[in-house]
């Protein structure tokens, strides 16, 4: 197919499809209460289905009181069975996919099943729908005459009785159609290789002599690859390698620690960065406006929608409540209801709505990714806003961090320690840390009262991190590419004190 006739389809596909985009917008509720309805008539003749008689199950009420709150060790020895080669326990159409995830760094790996439907109407749908909005905000685009340049995860495909494990985005690659490669960069050969430094040497070989006018991956990763990008190419910028690029889809990763070197890396007014929110569960929202940092929730995707406000996340039987009972700017975990069995599922991330017309969230932080030793409730969001201020005030640039507790002894008060990587570093750590602590105190009422007096919380200890240390961690479990994470924030030291000791 010559690609000016895969571009003249495409587009007039994703104009098509906005319109969708607007009914769903303007009719927020009607379409999640049709996506209730149509996964639990589905699935009413599974396993699962009948274990909690969803023949009966008539409203939202009816489904939150019959069906528990789920993690993913409450339905781990369903999805074993179906990775064994059982079918219709959680999802009537067979299910022979499963995206390994192990959700941040624990060693422990997650296999999160999907579905033909999840993979149809959730992961491609969102693509599409990616690029159908990117067009609407900017229909003289010139972005499909060139290339898109797709960063994805490292493992290759397993099998085992006839299903398949792998990263998530090594999945897509492998069921897209022959089609879907016109328009991308690498080969799906490459994108699927194993070895990542391996596949890095691979890709700089395919794409630098491309019209690359896209780019797609996690930030932390794809920074890894554009910079070996530079360095082989012995040029200033991107916009010497590929002129007409105009346009990033990040996700994964918060995007402020990242921002300044990508502005370095491409000195271009106009660039657009889109930010996408998916993860191995599914696709879930997508940056609608240009220069936002809000992300419109996506509704049609086969993914029911609930939420648990932060401060009853620890009751014993925590309140749900739907779209129609959030509010503004309160801290939410989210819990999923999807087309490939995932029923009433906590997926560990939390948001804050800011605008219920139409629902546009922020991703404010993981529930389990925070520091509450001394009841101060610090949350990523606090954090990353606190290091941007530091940085605005003393002009440094980092790229990577974390932080945990230091307990209290004795009579001495304890303290919050950061080890940062600095791709600029402050010419005074101790003010950076003054200024990260004043940060924290203004963006969060509880560490300021545990901050008075030093009584509680002491000033925080700071790190300056060797450059390379959090990618050597990585590499030394295993966890380079992909969706792998570093840690942000924890209530233990368990990270801290190994990079600490690897410093």
């Amino acid at each position: 197919m010559p690609i000016q006739i895969y571009n003249s389809i495409l587009s007039w596909y994703l104009k098509k499809r906005y319109h969708q985009i607007e009914l769903f917008k303007k009719y927020p509720n009607d379409v999640q209460g049709d996506v209730l309805r149509y996964l639990v008539e589905t699935a009413t003749n599974t396993e699962f289905g009948k274990l909690y008689d969803f023949k009966s199950i008539k409203n939202y009420n009816d489904f939150k009181n019959r069906i528990p709150l789920n993690h993913y060790e409450d339905l781990a020895p369903m999805i074993e069975r179906i990775r064994r080669g059982e079918q219709n326990i959680f999802w009537p159409s067979d299910i022979k996919w499963f995206a390994k995830s192990s959700g941040t760094t624990n060693a422990k790996s997650k296999f999160i099943p999907i579905s033909t439907e999840a993979l149809d109407n959730c992961h491609y749908k969102a693509g599409k729908d990616t690029l159908a909005i990117y067009v609407n905000n900017n229909p003289e685009t010139e972005v499909f005459s060139g290339k898109m340049m797709r960063l994805g995860g490292s493992h290759s495909i397993y099998e085992n009785n006839d299903t398949y494990s792998g990263d998530l985005s090594a999945i897509l690659i492998d069921n897209l159609p022959f089609w879907a490669e016109l328009g991308t960069t690498p080969s799906n050969k490459v994108s699927l290789m194993d070895g990542w430094e391996e596949k890095m040497k691979a890709i700089i070989n395919e794409t630098i002599n491309e019209d690359v006018r896209s780019l797609a991956g996690v930030p932390s990763w794809m920074l890894v690859l554009l910079n070996d990008i530079i360095k082989q190419t012995g040029k200033d910028n991107l916009l010497d390698i590929w002129p007409n690029l105009e346009l990033y889809f990040h996700g994964g990763v918060g995007f402020s620690p990242f921002k300044e070197l990508y502005k370095n890396l491409i000195p271009k007014s106009d660039f657009k960065y889109f930010e996408i929110y998916n993860a191995s569960e599914g696709f879930f929202a997508i940056q609608d406006n240009n220069y936002s940092d809000e992300l419109l929730l996506m509704l049609d995707y086969g993914i029911y929608y609930e939420f648990i406000a932060m401060d009853e996340i620890d009751d014993e039987n925590p309140k749900t409540i739907n779209l129609d009972g959030v509010e503004l700017y309160r801290n939410y975990a989210i819990v999923i209801s999807t087309n490939s069995g995932l029923w009433r599922y906590i997926i560990g991330d939390t948001v804050r709505f800011t605008s219920l017309s139409p629902y546009r969230i922020k991703i404010s932080g993981r529930t389990k990714h925070f520091i509450n030793a001394f009841g101060e409730e610090v949350i990523i969001e606090n954090a990353e806003e606190a290091l941007k201020f530091a940085c605005t005030k003393t002009g440094a640039i980092f790229t990577e961090y974390t932080a945990g507790p230091v307990y209290m002894k004795e009579k001495k008060s304890g303290a919050h320690e950061w080890i940062i990587e600095f791709d600029k570093a402050p010419n005074s750590i101790n003010e950076f840390t003054k200024h990260l602590d004043d940060a924290l105190k203004g963006l969060n009422s509880d560490y300021e009262a545990k901050r008075f007096n030093d009584m509680t919380l002491s000033l925080p200890i700071l790190h300056k991190a060797r450059k390379g240390l959090f990618y050597d961690w990585l590499k030394g479990r295993g966890k380079l590419g992909g969706q792998n994470k570093i840690p942000r924030l924890s209530n233990n030291r368990i990270y801290l004190d190994v990079l600490l000791d690897m410093n």
